[in-house]
């Protein structure tokens, strides 16, 4: 298969490329870690009305761009490279991507035009203290109570939980069990009963929060899709999200290349260069296959993706898994080449290395992964 971009798809890389070179530069990232909403409001500001990022998957019908995924991990490898230090992830390829996957038109009404216009920051509440991502993970539960939902439970690990406005809850039906009875509710965060807490992180650019639903009353209309047999809705959201993370992690694996290429040609050690040492060029040629592999996983992943072709479910995994594997071996070969200096403050390498091991498990470990394609080709321990 041949890919490459088109002529606006390019030009959407490229803008990207010049906008985050300087509103997502080292020192911005540094000052948003350090701020008490974990990313500057400003530059959500302009990601959102200026470069319209948050509107790009969603429909024209309902506020968006209506541009596909292609586009949208074209973008998405930018900002990994960039570690941009913003809600986007969470609200456009998690938030809005349940409402799109599982939501009647309504819904989609009622909730896309916000988060295209970045007016409202959306995310998945779908991980709870076992840390688990598959239906099994799931016991928060939603009892009817005439036209009413009662949400009970606690939600951890919520990717961008405190700044969110709306959550998209995947609870289940009290008693069922397994992929049976899962549904996704749209729960404003403001609700009565939902109590939100900051987690400490080792990533200080994604926050993350504890969410608890305390007897959190909703209309059957928060239901998506009116459909308590949602996890086929849950399962793709989690797809498509984890194409847009493998998407990430190549763009971030690229940067940690960059640097290490860079401080490799300028660093002298025993009167040369260290980059002309055999033991460094092995590694930074290591890095290069790496980086090469993931953004090829990553791209075809993404045009499965922007189809819906039948293979997502197998190659959202199987790109996420290496793309997991290839950013964190940069990061941390890059520290390694860098030496004592790559985990001081003053380098950007530890950056990379922390986001790369949170990337890492956030949606799935690369095993998990692994263990979901061999089930999906027939080799899993469930095909025995």
């Amino acid at each position: 298969m041949k890919f490459s971009f088109t002529e606006d798809q390019e030009a959407l890389r490229e803008s990207a490329r010049v906008f985050l070179a300087d509103q997502s530069s080292s020192e911005r990232v540094r000052a948003a870690m350090e701020s008490e909403r974990g990313y500057d409001h400003d530059v959500w500001t302009r990601v959102a009305q200026e470069m319209g990022w948050t509107a790009i998957t969603v429909p024209e019908d309902h506020g968006g761009l209506g541009l596909g995924y292609v586009e949208l991990v074209a973008l998405l490898e930018e900002m990994g490279a960039h570690v941009l230090c913003s809600p986007f992830f969470e609200s456009i390829c998690l938030g809005a991507n349940a409402i799109m996957v599982g939501a009647d038109d309504r819904q989609k009404s009622e909730h896309l035009p916000g988060i295209a216009s970045g007016d409202t920051i959306a995310t998945l509440a779908f991980t709870e203290k076992n840390g688990r991502w598959d239906a099994s993970g799931v016991s928060a539960t939603a009892r009817r109570d005439g036209s009413d939902y009662v949400l009970e439970g606690v939600k951890d690990f919520v990717p961008a939980g405190n700044a969110a406005d709306l959550l998209v809850v995947a609870a289940r039906r009290p008693g069922s069990s397994g992929t049976d009875g899962i549904g996704l509710f749209a729960v404003p965060s403001n609700s009565a009963g939902v109590e939100r807490t900051a987690l400490p992180t080792m990533d200080q650019t994604r926050r993350q929060a504890t969410v608890a639903l305390n007897g959190v009353r909703v209309p059957a209309s928060s239901l998506l899709g009116g459909n308590e047999e949602a996890w086929p809705a849950v399962e793709k959201t989690l797809q498509r999200a984890a194409v847009a993370r493998a998407a990430e992690q190549a763009g971030g694996a690229d940067r940690c290349l960059d640097m290490t290429v860079q401080y490799a040609k300028e660093r002298v050690q025993f009167g040369r260069q260290i980059g002309s040492f055999q033991a460094v060029k092995h590694k930074c040629a290591d890095m290069l296959l790496r980086v090469e592999s993931a953004r090829s996983a990553a791209y075809y992943a993404g045009w499965a993706a922007s189809v819906d072709d039948a293979e997502l479910p197998v190659l959202a995994s199987l790109a996420k898994s290496y793309c997991s594997d290839a950013y964190f071996h940069c990061a941390a070969d890059s520290i390694q080449i860098h030496g004592g200096v790559g985990f001081t403050w003053e380098y950007d390498v530890h950056i990379h290395f922390k986001r790369a091991k949170s990337t890492e498990t956030l949606l799935g470990s690369p095993a998990y992964h692994r263990e979901l394609i061999a089930n999906g080709i027939g080799l899993g321990r469930g095909n025995d």
